[in-house]
């Protein structure tokens, strides 16, 4: 046999070896408490909608559950109150089902409109609402949820912040050898000195759902009391690999809406630690515990102040 060949067969068995002894690990993870989950929102502004709270509960980390099945996760019969000023509004549990065919015809051209669906519901989403739509959002004001289920009780409270409007949108000529049919666009804002903000934003094309990108909010700690000039990146698909090249580009000729929004600090935390989790994946990132205000379980009670801005892609 060759001498050369012959020093490196001893890495050869050793390998060999290896790959003869490798076996399939899968990790055996301590049974996971079931969870309850809160996400309500209440929306103080241009286009605001009444304020609603969903009621879910949650999963261990490796399940699998169809679409089909997600109506097994709402939880019905609560007790969901919201107090402003002293004043308790009860709110209603409605869903999907409650309605015949032609008021959820209705209803999904309305939730298409608002972007909360893109066509229609495939399972029996519930929602709790002021059945009498008296509650609205103030800027300024404070909003306490209290959710009774049997004998867990979960509370939370948000506050609707003081609105920052934003001062101009344009769109620039992307660097790079990127194609001469997208732009990326950029904002310019006045922001207050007198206070921290938070801002959050949400993008909508053509009348698609308001969709975020993989980082929609911020804070103003490097700007505070400054005017200034930001990127806003465009959405991107969940669920395909970002092309380097036109990523957060804007496609000229769309009709390009920007939900522009304030936000408090527990409720820009949560943002902030959830979208962290969503784009540090992998097996060697770190895990960042999502940093919800609800007192008993998980999720978010939130307050947004808001205004809608729509441009053309040119």
């Amino acid at each position: 046999m060759n001498k050369q060949l012959l020093q490196y067969l001893p890495l050869f068995l050793l390998a060999v070896l290896l790959s003869a002894c490798e076996q399939e690990f899968i990790p055996e993870l301590p049974d996971q408490p079931e969870e309850l989950v809160v996400e309500g929102y209440i929306e103080a502004g241009e286009l605001a909608l009444p304020p609603y709270v969903i009621l879910t509960r949650s999963l261990p980390f490796f399940t699998e559950l169809p679409a089909n099945e997600l109506s097994s996760l709402f939880i019905h019969d609560a007790e969901v109150i919201v107090t402003h000023n002293g004043r308790e509004t009860l709110f209603e549990e409605i869903c999907w089902s409650d309605f015949d065919e032609d008021e959820q015809e209705v209803l999904s051209r309305i939730l298409q409109t608002l972007g909360v669906f893109e066509e229609g519901v495939e399972f029996d989403f519930c929602v709790y609402v002021d059945p009498d739509f008296a509650l609205t959002g103030t800027i300024g004001e404070r909003y306490d949820l209290t959710v009774t289920i049997g004998e867990e009780v979960l509370t939370s409270t948000t506050t609707i912040p003081p609105h920052v409007l934003l001062d101009s949108l344009f769109f620039i000529q992307p660097t790079g050898d990127v194609p001469d049919t997208l732009r990326e666009l950029r904002g310019l804002v006045q922001d207050p000195g007198d206070r921290a903000d938070f801002y959050r934003y949400l993008v909508s094309n053509n009348g698609s759902l308001f969709e975020s990108g993989f980082t929609s909010v911020a804070d103003d700690l490097f700007f505070n009391g400054q005017r200034f000039e930001f990127p806003i990146p465009n959405s991107e698909p969940r669920n395909e690999d970002p092309d380097p090249r036109t990523f957060g580009l804007y496609v000229v000729g769309d009709t390009t809406t920007i939900r522009w929004s304030n936000i408090d600090e527990p409720h820009f935390r949560f943002w902030s630690t959830l979208e962290f989790n969503n784009v540090n994946q992998g097996p060697f990132s770190s895990y960042t515990r999502v940093d919800g205000n609800i007192e008993g379980g998980l999720g978010i009670w939130g307050g947004y102040s808001l205004s809608y801005y729509s441009l053309i892609v040119e």
